[in-house]
């Protein structure tokens, strides 16, 4: 008869399984974002894009985590402060902001300035929350950063002394240190939610805070275009870029450190550029291919027991 400390270790094994497996699964996800982003930005203004998916979103969680939300309202109210702080980076910072630079800066950029945020998490990880990581982690991350950093200058590391910075770049690192107090707050904050009632309750908080934002943007600086492309283009973030990127984010955090865990960022720009070949014919250079064989045994070194 298997015992309780035998079934607690197999329910161990297969959470991190699953949750090593989402590891290369949510990249893919979040890479979507940004591809959608570009397609409707002259159709769409930032509040009213972050709104409208995150609203949409909220409205595929309900059916499924409707009943937890009244089971643990309770709860929700002990920790608003928290659901709001969560709501405001992960759909207010990490979506605005990024809509907005993205207006005024180059892809290069985004991909070099975002790259930070693994290692924002890293250092807030182990300054404020005492978490350390061993040589073969630190090995790891860094051939994953030496693998971004390949692929962001195209393969000639000299370009990144030439990069010309511009006001959408404060907006990218804005967006970028958001994610990182987002991730270590997910993960180090305590909660009586389980996963995806938090997630519900965070993605409730976020809605509430982006409505603000979206009707004064709507009143004095533009409406969003009503139409195939862009109800599509909602849609697509609220599926793939929100309810699927997020829940498995969530899940993996909860289960892998953050430091280890924020590292599924550095995959980011493979996965775009592999979405960018297939979805807009953009060509698969050999740097993207050096990068990936630095990025990918990086990631296998830092999470591998």
């Amino acid at each position: 008869m298997t015992s309780k400390a035998e079934s607690q270790t197999s329910s161990g094994t297969r959470d991190r399984t699953i949750a090593l497996v989402l590891l290369f699964v949510a990249p893919a996800l979040f890479a979507s974002n940004m591809l959608i982003a570009r397609w409707v930005a002259d159709e769409v203004p930032p509040n009213a894009l972050a709104f409208w998916r995150w609203f949409m979103t909220l409205m595929l969680l309900l059916p499924i985590a409707g009943a937890g939300l009244w089971r643990y309202r309770r709860a929700a109210l002990r920790e608003w402060r928290d659901l709001l702080g969560l709501g405001a980076l992960g759909m207010g910072v990490c979506g605005v902001f990024v809509y907005v630079g993205a207006d005024t800066t180059s892809a290069t950029n985004i991909g070099l300035i975002y790259a930070i945020s693994p290692i924002l998490i890293v250092m807030g990880d182990g300054l404020i929350f005492g978490t350390r990581l061993g040589f073969r982690q630190l090995a790891g991350a860094g051939l994953a950063v030496a693998g971004v950093l390949w692929i962001i200058s195209h393969g000639d590391l000299a370009t990144l002394l030439a990069l010309d910075f511009v006001i959408g770049d404060l907006w990218i690192l804005g967006g970028a240190i958001g994610w990182a107090v987002y991730s270590l707050m997910l993960k180090h904050r305590p909660t009586a939610m389980p996963l995806q009632t938090r997630f519900a309750a965070i993605v409730t908080a976020g809605v509430l805070i982006l409505l603000p934002f979206h009707i004064g943007e709507a009143v004095w600086v533009e409406l969003p275009s009503l139409n195939q492309t862009t109800v599509t283009a909602v849609a697509l973030l609220a599926v793939f870029a929100s309810f699927g990127a997020y829940q498995a984010w969530g899940k993996v955090i909860s289960v892998l450190d953050a430091s280890t865990t924020s590292l599924l960022m550095y995959l980011i720009p493979l996965y775009n550029g592999a979405l960018a070949w297939v979805l807009l014919g953009e060509p698969v250079r050999d740097y993207h291919l050096y990068g990936a064989a630095l990025v990918l045994p990086g990631i296998f070194l830092a999470t591998r027991r």
